[in-house]
């Protein structure tokens, strides 16, 4: 059976917790950040989990990690 290949996209997106869990940076904290409120972007500063919903598939497209 040949290896998986692993996606180099996620890999780069995606990290694996120490429980197995995926952690994943949060969106719209690139640009037009002058009418975001200073709150707001404090939270998109901090990591968030990927969904249930899409672990599984995430764990196909990045099997080494």
């Amino acid at each position: 059976m040949p290896k998986m290949k692993t996606s180099r996209a996620a890999a780069k997106r995606f990290k694996v917790t120490g429980t197995g869990k995926l952690k994943r940076n949060k969106a719209y904290k690139r640009h037009i950040l002058t009418k975001k409120t200073t709150k707001n972007k404090r939270k998109l500063r901090k990591p968030a989990m990927t969904d249930a919903t899409n672990v599984k598939n995430m764990k196909k497209i990045l099997p080494y990690l």
